[in-house]
């Protein structure tokens, strides 16, 4: 026989090796492949056409002679692929395409599952997103909201609350972010119980079903994080004993089979079950079309070498599968996916993969691999896998982490609880762990690896960046400071954190978290060289917790300091679930004779220079989340005074980080004092760079007031004496330069991209007041 394999993942380099050992087996062809199906197994090679690419393999596969096609993934059969190789007569192991709608759909098999009593979890289907709000806003129980289209393993949502269910239904179908999948939900119940998955041979008639399996979709151990393909599987799982298996092949695989030939689109191929073990049986949670992955890779080396698999696939093919006999071996398999750091979200490609040997009955199977000039490279986010098999499960998942050990490429990451729920169920009374009183040094880690590239990207001359010691380094004489004054700061953002989590965004106050100290240094002339930054939470949200330190990594690089550490805290009940708390501190240095504020240089007649904000900032947020409650306004909704935007996106501009164009300045002997416009607005922040002789008379109609700022004073009907010493009123920094030097720095500040505005001038002080304001009427 020849066979063309179809497909690049660990699925296919499964399926390949297995058909290899059919003495049947003249020649196997996978297309693409990967780096494990490119070399390595006898009469196994790649071709270069991609799976969506009809044409191309129907040609190769009948210049070539094939006499079977096994495609992997879903995408091909859900589009038809088994019915453009039946128009030339080769059996194709998968499903038609009226048959593949089980999987393209899940509409449809949830429709299918009721007319044929197939025990499944309550549901309705939605089209139209407004009926689905309305559906769900009556709810009192749990769901589940499926994508009901094809969305690359990512389309099942379990949200917690109901707001974050009606912000999955709103994600789904009007954000589209999963695009046409989405134009389609099923709005299901939440079931509770066990998960196990049933791969099922079938031509249509007869069903013979592999040793069931148990997945690992979240991304980290404990099974927490986002969805994922598949981390790793074990299987047989010890909560299908065989009677429960009997009992799911007689009132669902069989009425499954049976109901698609009924109904006239008889299935051929792999039949992928995915069941909830409830309080009430089994119940299916979906069906798949094709073979599991990671469950191929962990079931396939349990069937006996003297099974021939290429005969019993192309008995199902054929419809003669009651002929075919399919033995499995006794013991046990088990699956570790090894994945690239930052997967499920954005990850690096083309890291070199160092492979070592692995011991007996262990297998490495490649999945996102490709070979080129003798070496192997990533270029997936499921990288590779390693598979084992024993006599016990545990004995199965040790060898399965030793094969681990032979696999080793930049960033590398894994899960390292495979198959814990079948351990659990073995101990009669659960041993406490750190885990167990919710603290998780396994997700912390997870947090670790996810950040490191970003933390990377801060590196400076002073210190290379990397986290994961007991203290970060920095070398202040490679930084060119020899004889300087370090600078100590460190802040918060305050209840900005607030607005944040309400909207679950997060990158912008990890900017503001630099920015809060970076400029505190800079009032005094200092270059902020390296940061270090805290992170408290109740339960740590891997996403959460990532989004904000990427966010405080990119405040680190626009004020040119490193991210050399941090801290990431735990507390189960110090917080409310998805709240957290953060603070920064700043080290900067200054050389001895640009230190600020210059007092003894600062005469009567200085002007002083306001430099605009981006917005707020981050001070002040209790007075506004106050404002925003007064007048019932959703942070989701269009901003009053800005109906482009949302409330909540005004509030979350980050602050403005001044780092560069100012020490531009004050290099040059042009600054002789400035202030960071913080909490205390103008009048309490001012003053603290001026001597006590002298006081800032500020003007405060020389610079416009911005509608943001106009719409909260209107709204919290804020005097205005009050209104300048709560929020910075559009102004991020004022400095003192001398008047000779005024047109000399605004030429040099708009040149940096900065808007500045002379706003007042230095006087001699005849009151306790360090800074007076004039012309308040022209905020009201």
């Amino acid at each position: 026989m020849k066979i063309l394999v179809v497909g690049s993942g660990g699925r296919e380099h499964a399926l390949a090796w297995k058909l290899s050992q059919s003495p049947k087996a003249e020649a196997i062809y996978v297309a693409p492949g990967n780096g494990g199906t490119a070399h390595g197994i006898k009469n196994v090679s790649n071709i270069n056409i991609d799976v969506g690419n009809f044409t191309a393999l129907v040609e190769f596969a009948t210049k070539s002679g094939i006499d079977l096609v096994v495609p992997g993934p879903e995408a091909p059969l859900v589009d038809g692929i088994e019915g453009y190789f039946r128009k030339v007569g080769i059996p194709c192991f998968g499903p038609s395409k009226e048959a593949a709608r089980m999987e393209g759909s899940k509409a449809f098999s949830k429709d299918f599952m009721q007319r044929h009593n197939i025990p499944t979890a309550e549901y309705r289907n939605f089209t139209v997103y407004e009926e689905a709000k309305a559906y769900l806003e009556k709810l009192n129980h749990n769901v589940v909201i499926k994508a009901s289209g094809l969305a690359a393993g990512k389309g099942v949502i379990i949200p917690t609350s109901k707001e974050e269910a009606l912000a999955t239904l709103k994600y789904m179908m009007v954000n589209k972010e999963f695009g046409a999948a989405g134009d389609e939900v099923v709005i299901e119940e939440f079931l509770e119980g066990d998960e196990l998955s049933i791969l099922t041979f079938s031509d249509g008639y007869t069903t013979i079903s592999l040793p069931p399996a148990q997945d690992h979709k979240r991304i980290f151990d404990g099974d927490q994080g986002p969805n994922t393909g598949g981390m790793g599987c074990y299987a047989p799982t010890r909560i299908a004993p065989q009677a429960v298996i009997n009992e799911v092949h007689k009132t669902i695989l069989q009425p499954t089979i049976d109901g698609m030939r009924r109904e006239g689109y008889p299935f051929k191929g792999m039949l992928f079950t995915g069941l909830m073990m409830t309080k009430s049986g089994p119940k299916v949670l979906e069906y798949n079309v094709r073979f599991g992955d990671p469950e191929t890779q962990t079931v396939l080396p349990l069937i006996s070498e003297d099974t021939d698999f290429a005969e019993v696939l192309l008995a199902a093919a054929n419809g003669h599968l009651d002929g075919a006999k399919v033995k499995i071996n006794p013991g046990f398999g088990a699956t570790v996916v090894a994945a690239a750091g930052g997967y499920p979200g954005s990850y690096a490609k083309g890291k070199e993969i160092r492979l070592g040997l692995v011991a007996e009955d262990t297998n490495i199977f490649h999945a996102g691999t490709l070979l080129n000039g003798g070496k192997v490279y990533s270029s997936g986010g499921r990288v590779i896998a390693a598979s084992a098999t024993a006599d016990t499960l545990e004995d199965a998942v040790g060898k399965a982490y030793e094969g681990m050990k032979a696999i080793n490429f930049e960033d590398m990451f894994y899960r390292k609880d495979i198959a814990h729920r079948a351990f659990k169920q073995t101990v009669p009374m659960e041993a406490m762990t750190y885990a167990s009183a919710g603290v998780s040094i396994d997700t912390g880690n997870a947090l670790v690896q996810r950040i490191k590239n970003a933390v990377r990207s801060t590196r400076t001359a002073g210190t290379d960046a990397e986290i994961g010691g007991f203290g970060g380094l920095y070398d202040l004489k490679a930084a060119g400071y020899e004889d300087a004054l370090l600078v100590a700061g460190i802040d918060g953002v305050g209840t900005k954190l607030k607005v944040a989590c309400a909207l679950n965004k997060h990158h912008s106050v990890g900017i503001d978290l630099v920015a809060m100290s970076v400029n505190d240094l800079l009032a005094q002339g200092a270059a902020s060289l390296f940061f270090l930054d805290y992170y408290s939470t109740s339960k740590l949200n891997v996403e959460q917790a990532a989004e904000f330190i990427e966010g405080v990594a990119e405040g680190c690089k626009q004020a040119n300091c490193a991210l050399i550490g941090g801290e990431t805290a735990e507390m189960p009940g110090m917080y409310a679930l998805g709240d957290y708390d953060a603070a920064g501190c700043a080290i900067g240095a200054v050389k001895r004779e640009n230190l600020l504020p210059k007092l003894k240089d600062m005469t009567e007649g200085d002007l002083l220079v306001g430099v605009a904000s981006n917005g707020v900032h981050s001070n002040g947020y209790s007075l506004i989340r106050k404002i925003i409650e007064k007048h019932n306004l959703d942070l989701s909704a269009p901003a009053p005074w800005n109906s482009s935007t949302t409330i909540g996106e005004e509030f979350l501009i980050p602050t403005r980080i001044y780092v560069r164009p100012l020490l531009k300045l004050s290099s040059k002997g042009l600054i002789k004092g400035m202030a960071h416009i913080t909490g205390g607005g103008l009048t309490e922040n001012i003053p603290r760079m001026l001597p006590d002789h002298l006081a800032a008379e500020v003007d405060v109609s020389t610079w416009p007031l911005s509608p943001l700022f106009k719409w909260l004073k209107r709204a919290g009907n804020i005097a205005s004496s009050e209104f300048g010493r709560t929020w910075n009123t559009g102004l991020g920094f004022v400095i003192v330069v001398s008047a000779i030097e005024q047109k000399r720095v605004l030429a040099m500040l708009e040149a940096e991209g900065e808007n500045a505005f002379v706003v007042g001038k230095l006087v001699a002080r005849s009151s306790s007041e360090g800074c007076v304001l004039k012309n308040l009427q022209s905020w009201d």
